[in-house]
């Protein structure tokens, strides 16, 4: 498949992330968004819905080059330990241009 590919996740913060200083939280977001650089993606969109949304309290858009980027940045998610301070989920797509 090639690029780009789009990524919509929604997500909230575990007690984990909770536990962590201030100092330690902004590391571990300085650090995901070097690892959505290191692949060549970019966010398109940040949201905060804490306040419309019980169950998700931010969601987002990463563009990616293609489906390799994608998969490269959740192993280096992974290796980070992300997802021990997040629970999220994610829907992958292209860009759909639609009838004319």
């Amino acid at each position: 498949m090639t690029g780009p590919i789009y990524k919509l996740w929604q997500a909230k913060f575990t007690e984990a992330w909770y536990q962590l200083s201030q100092e330690e939280q902004r590391q571990r977001v300085a650090q995901v968004e070097e690892a959505l650089t290191q692949v060549g993606g970019k966010r398109v969109l940040l949201c905060n819905s804490a306040w419309a949304n019980e169950q998700w309290s931010a969601f987002g858009v990463e563009e990616f080059p293609d489906i390799e980027a994608v998969q490269k940045h959740s192993q280096l998610l992974d290796e980070l330990n992300w997802y021990r301070y997040i629970e999220s989920i994610t829907t992958l797509g292209t860009r759909w241009e639609g009838p004319s």
